[in-house]
């Protein structure tokens, strides 16, 4: 039985990692999925790859006007929305933007990770809420991409760190407010933390010390490896169904077990 069938999926930054499996997995529940990004090529690579129940259109996060443009195709082409997954995101590494420490960062690298992951994630449940909303709108589902890094500091990703700690924050602003308009509108964020994505190339390299490098950040993760994609994307298609009709302002982490405190365990004594 699809989980999804009937409902009209908006994945931003799905052209690759995260996005591209949460946009497969949302269509293999029955979902018609819209796959958004900057990267065209590749995102109507991975809309061909899915099928008819997946269309690709060109979208900047940072660009209120193109927010409102397809967020109003959408509703013409496809009747309404149901689900927004606001995924993408930039470290601020990837390409280079110069030193994201708290002393050195300029504030250009500042404004422009913030740009698209605070900004974005703004104007996404922004005009979300405009077409979901009753009378014309059936209410949904708004699911936020945070990260690990939004809940603890990250010493050398400032404006990562920061960037994510407000989405997990506007997250629930929306999630109240919607409650209290009486919409129809859950929001709720996720944290992933380790998942292996192209996002992670510029700290992993593609030499031989790849594979070295994940094998280190995996000792450090209790469940004893880097998270896939579609681990992420499994938690996606449960926060678009109906099956967490109850949840809404909540933050679930996805991280392994890290955020458990597994490098704080005291030893015991045999």
């Amino acid at each position: 039985m699809q989980r999804l069938r009937g409902k009209v999926a908006l994945v931003t930054g799905a052209a690759r990692g995260i996005g591209a499996a949460c946009a497969r997995a949302l269509a293999s529940e029955g979902a018609s999925v819209w796959v958004t990004d900057i990267l065209d090529d590749l995102a109507a690579a991975v809309a061909r790859e899915i099928g008819p129940s997946a269309r690709h259109a060109h979208l900047d996060v940072r660009d209120e006007t193109q927010w409102s443009s397809v967020i109003d195709r959408i509703t013409s082409a496809s009747g309404g929305l149901d689900v927004l997954l606001n995924n993408a995101g930039v470290t601020g590494f990837d390409p280079p933007d110069g030193p994201q420490d708290p002393e050195h960062a300029s504030l250009d690298s500042w404004r422009q990770v913030h740009a698209v992951n605070s900004d974005g994630t703004f104007l996404g449940c922004k005009h979300a809420i405009r077409v979901m909303k009753p009378p014309t709108g059936r209410g949904g589902s708004i699911i936020n991409v945070s990260s690990r890094s939004g809940l603890v500091g990250i010493a050398g990703a400032a404006a990562y760190a920061s960037s994510k700690a407000a989405i997990r924050n506007h997250t629930k602003s929306v999630a109240l407010y919607c409650a209290q308009q009486h919409y129809g509108i859950r929001c709720n964020s996720i944290h992933p933390g380790a998942i292996l994505t192209p996002m992670w190339d510029a700290m992993l390299g593609d030499g031989p010390e790849r594979a070295e490098a994940i094998a280190e950040i995996a000792e450090g993760v209790p469940l004893g490896r880097m998270g896939k994609p579609e681990d992420v994307a499994h938690l996606v298609v449960y926060l678009a169904s109906d099956e967490s009709g109850y949840m809404t302002g909540s933050e679930l982490t996805l991280d392994g077990g890290i955020l458990a405190g597994w490098e704080a365990q005291p030893q015991g004594r045999s």
